[in-house]
């Protein structure tokens, strides 16, 4: 049993008092102990003390108290072993708040800064009392620090307010670091002032820290990200609350000015709109310019763009912007892309067959242009040259040329050349194989395409069964098939808004059978054709001799005979038609 200090004794002989009051008294007259436990406690959570003391046998009751700060004790709690009951005291901050179990451990709901204290928990016996003291201190985390009353914008070479960093309802008092781009700001003379303040609320004890921040930004501070944080001490050691990042708008003076032609292209030609745009590189940039337009003597006051609508060729040359001030200037060179084309000659022409027509096609343009014709729908390989218009040259000709560098820089004229030519016919004869018929074709040449119409000698009646070819370059045929019983003359007639033109052929008979030689046949061959006609009477007349009486084939004899000499009669009807034929074809071809 511990021995009570020799005043409480003294007293305790002086009056004959109980021995319990005498050892609590002793108790509260202990001087304090060394290496005390200690419980940390979140604010507003519950605070757990246990009795760290070994529960003695005999034990009367169980009590707890704190200490003020001149030392004196305050009781708050007691539990008696023997009867089974708990007593709070009368503690206003502690009202309604306090728990003591069955194991004399005190808890107390809802932790408060003042309940940051020395508390001892006594046990007690008829001989003896046990002391052992807690010491409690209670931890509250600050809210996220936010930079406050922030500046709307900084400007280069001048100290300014940048914003405050606020912290609130910390415990114990946390620091305030500023950052700039993750770095933290170290104050600077001049250029980084940092000032902190601390601020306890009286009614709850926690604390609020403000840190303001002057700062002189420079041009690369612009789009910086600035942040501050908060470091507090915590249950579990020392932590960190960083706040969220802010960029301020940087103002510094503009050292370029610089012109720009929009749209960015690399060509310009004529009809197109462009813009020049001029800008400065400060912040805020500037406004307001002066362009120099060529062939303008004073600049132009205009906002940061000038509009030049469906420009010409005259508007190659230097353009400029400035400031107001004219303190700084930049250019740039426009060269507008122009492309003429001239096509001589051009639209429709008419000539006639035969007749020369020069043709050119000048270009003029602003690079060296790609020429090239085209005659109906296909590329010419050569530029066309006529000195003697034939019908074949007649057609939709294009002259175009581009330049390759400008995007939709093109141009193309068209000539459509028409060649105009008098009917000319060519008449030609042909006995078919089975020399049955013969074919007549009219050969015609002419532009606008002739009609063509066949009439016979005598009757004039006209032919309708014609076969015409396709009408290609001025020309085409017309032909008919015939199988005449006697000698008749065709007339082919071809006629356009230029003249009409006639020629005839003659044509002989066709009988049965009958050798139609070629029109070039010479005298040789007619007599090799008449030789060839007696060998076949003689071996028709042979034949028949052998089957009848003698008398029969004298008069068959007589009768084949006749009809020899009727063959020879037409043989030189068709020497006569092939020179007919021949000098009309003469004729027609002069």
């Amino acid at each position: 049993m511990m021995e009570p200090p020799a005043a409480a004794r003294a007293s305790c002989r002086r009056r004959p008092l109980p021995l319990l009051p005498c050892l609590l008294l002793a108790a509260l007259c202990l001087p304090p102990a060394l290496g005390l436990y200690t419980v940390n406690a979140v604010y507003g959570d519950t605070i757990i003390m246990p009795c760290r003391l070994e529960v003695p046998d005999g034990l009367m009751f169980g009590k707890w108290k704190y200490e003020m700060p001149n030392g004196s004790p305050v009781f708050i709690a007691f539990r008696s072993s023997t009867k089974k009951s708990v007593q709070y005291d009368d503690v206003p901050d502690y009202k309604d708040r306090l728990s003591l179990s069955e194991n004399y451990t005190l808890s107390i709901k809802n932790a408060r800064i003042s309940d940051e204290k020395r508390f001892v928990c006594m046990l007690v016996t008829e001989d003896d009392v046990s002391e052992e003291p807690t010491i409690v201190k209670v931890f509250k985390q600050p809210s996220q620090p936010e930079i406050l009353h922030q500046a709307d914008f900084l400007e280069t070479e001048k100290l300014k307010m940048l914003g405050e960093c606020v912290a609130r309802d910390s415990y114990p008092e946390g620091n305030v670091t500023w950052y700039k781009n993750g770095k933290v700001l170290q104050p600077v003379e001049e250029v980084v002032i940092i000032s902190l303040q601390k601020i306890v609320d009286k009614s709850t004890g926690l604390f609020t820290m403000t840190s303001s921040l002057q700062y002189m930004p420079t041009k690369e501070d612009a789009n910086a990200k600035f942040a501050c944080t908060v470091t507090y001490y915590g249950p579990s050691g020392q932590k960190t609350i960083q706040s969220e990042p802010v960029v301020f708008d940087i103002h510094y003076p503009t050292e370029k000015v610089t012109i720009q032609v929009l749209p960015q292209s690399s060509t310009i030609k004529e009809g197109d709109n462009i813009t020049l745009k001029c800008s400065g590189n400060g912040n805020p940039p500037p406004q307001e310019f002066l362009f120099y337009i060529p062939g303008e003597t004073e600049g132009i006051r205009s906002s940061d763009t000038y509009v030049m609508t469906d420009v010409r060729r005259n508007a190659t040359g230097e353009y400029r912007c400035s400031l107001m001030d004219k303190s700084m200037m930049d250019s740039t060179t426009i060269t507008v892309h122009y492309l003429d084309l001239q096509l001589t000659p051009s639209g429709e022409v008419t000539k006639q067959i035969g007749e020369a027509l020069p043709v050119s096609c000048t270009i003029s343009s602003s690079r060296n242009a790609t020429v090239f014709w085209i005659k109906d729908n296909t590329r010419m390989q050569t530029s066309p040259s006529f000195s003697s218009l034939q019908y074949q040259d007649a057609g939709n000709y294009i002259c175009e040329t581009t330049l390759q560098e400008v995007e939709g820089l093109k141009k193309s004229k068209t000539l459509k050349l028409i060649v105009e030519g008098k009917p000319q016919i060519k008449m030609t004869k042909k006995t078919n194989t089975n020399k049955m018929s013969k074919t007549i074709v009219c050969h015609v040449e002419g532009f606008p395409k002739p009609a063509v119409q066949w009439t016979v000698t005598g009757s004039g009646s006209i032919i309708n069964k014609t076969e015409e070819t396709k009408y290609v370059n001025g020309r085409f045929s017309s032909k008919i098939v015939i199988a005449p019983e006697e000698n008749v003359t065709l007339t082919c007639i071809a006629e356009n808004q230029l003249e009409r033109t006639v020629t005839s052929l003659n044509v002989s008979a066709i009988s049965i059978p009958e050798y139609d030689e070629p029109e070039d046949r010479n005298d040789d061959n007619r007599e090799k054709v008449n030789d060839q006609a007696k060998l076949i009477v003689g071996i028709v007349v042979g034949l028949l001799l052998a089957a009848l009486v003698a008398g029969v084939v004298y008069w068959l004899y007589v009768k084949k005979s006749k009809t020899a000499s009727k063959h020879v009669d037409k043989d030189l009807g068709n020497i006569e038609e092939n020179k007919k034929l021949e000098e009309n074809n003469h004729k027609s071809e002069a």
